[in-house]
């Protein structure tokens, strides 16, 4: 099979970053990993469509939230994670050191899984309301009150801590 222009320098630049955000959507290290593969292949599938897109990054963020959900609707997902964390990629966590990262990572694992998706696009990758909307398939007004209810239960599981992150 002949290979797609563009597509092994799109994995190479970006799969690290994928790995990122599908490990703080999911909370599991494998499932990530599953999950980053899964929306790889179909990106390759596509890859004629997607490159023309004008934004990649977008597009493929659309599969991999698609997968993260479809993945959390199952009822067994057949394996039990192992281990915590995604391995060192090599990169300065700007975080690093912070005591209370295992305790926001926990209380954004319990949110719902639509809920998490936002979090982790608005806030993890930094996008607009616009931006997500369209990675999740959903309006804009829809991604404000589903950030709405994400921040008002982390308000509630970390007991008033996010306010004083936030300031």
């Amino acid at each position: 099979m002949r290979e797609a222009e563009g597509f092994r320098e799109y994995v190479t630049a970006r799969r690290g970053a994928l790995g990122r955000v599908a490990y703080l959507m999911s909370g599991d290290r494998y499932l990530a990993e599953d999950l980053v593969q899964t929306s790889l292949t179909r990106a390759w599938t596509r890859w004629d469509v997607v490159s023309r897109t004008g934004n990649v990054d977008a597009y493929v963020h659309r599969m991999l939230v698609n997968a993260f959900v479809s993945a959390t609707r199952r009822w067994w997902r057949g394996e039990l994670p192992a281990g915590d964390g995604l391995p060192d990629q090599g990169q300065h966590d700007p975080y690093h050191g912070w005591e209370d990262r295992d305790t926001l990572r926990a209380a954004v694992r319990r949110l719902p899984p639509r809920q998490r998706a936002v979090i982790a696009l608005r806030y993890y990758l930094d996008r607009t309301e616009v931006d997500t909307a369209a990675a999740l398939g959903c309006s804009v007004g829809t991604v404000k009150s589903q950030n709405a209810k994400a921040i008002a239960r982390l308000r509630t599981y970390l007991g008033g801590a996010v306010d004083a992150a936030a300031a």
